[in-house]
């Protein structure tokens, strides 16, 4: 119950602001997990699960007693899609874990599924900003339904191994920073502002890896004269 109590309740003043320890350790679980995905190791989800757990709290302050009362329902709904699909990626890169202890193959995604994912992140993000809106989320509401979309749309891609999934990060991090400084989560724009440039060097890491197993082996056309017949 101690830690616990510490757990909702530390904090890390700075200057005239502070910034919860929760913020800071859930995002770095969320860190840790996003180089976990990077190397397409099973593990990067259960410890996902653990930084949405401790960021659902925070992103509901007022909810749980947080000495930021400002809620940002889009990023705490989010906390618990995150879980969700999570368990779905999880059971997925399980299944196809390989013998090097990689669990998935990067691929690119079809046109088809490209347009699917533009129309929707823009199509989700118009549908639920007036929900969030009439639910109380904070301004500008629709920033908070996108990143809310986009990271369903990435999580899922990650989970089927789509190369462009990380850029999907990219867009929402572009979003996220500006909206999480407004409303004041500093520890959260900073990791934001790491995981930019993280999602990047993952997006070449897994392009990298997709262009070099698909690219075709070179046969030799005479046998080596060493092998006997």
């Amino acid at each position: 119950m101690d830690v616990l109590r510490w757990l909702f309740e530390a904090k890390l003043t700075i200057g005239g602001g502070f910034i919860l320890w929760r913020e800071v350790l859930g995002n770095v679980f969320g860190l840790v997990s996003a180089f976990g995905g990077m190397r397409r190791r099973v593990w990067a989800w259960p410890v996902g699960i653990v930084g949405n757990v401790l960021l659902f709290t925070v992103f509901l302050g007022a909810v749980f007693g947080s000495p930021n009362p400002v809620n940002l329902l889009g990023q705490a709904g989010r906390q618990v899609m995150f879980i969700v699909v999570s368990i779905y990626g999880w059971y997925s890169w399980r299944q196809s874990r390989g013998d090097a202890g990689t669990a998935v193959v990067p691929r690119w995604a079809s046109n088809l599924t490209r347009v699917r994912l533009v129309i929707g992140l823009v199509g989700g993000t118009a549908i639920l900003t007036p929900a969030f809106r009439a639910l109380g989320s904070y301004e500008p509401v629709w920033a908070d339904a996108w990143i809310f979309v986009g990271s369903l749309l990435a999580t899922l891609g990650m989970a089927r191994g789509w190369v462009e999934f990380w850029l999907i990060w990219v867009a929402v991090d572009i979003v996220g920073v500006p909206l999480l400084i407004s409303a004041g989560y500093w520890a959260s724009a900073t990791m934001y502002i790491i995981y930019g440039g993280f999602t990047l060097t993952g997006f070449f890491v897994w392009w990298r890896y997709r262009n070099q197993a698909a690219a075709p082996r070179v046969e030799t056309v005479f046998p080596d004269p060493r092998v006997e017949s």
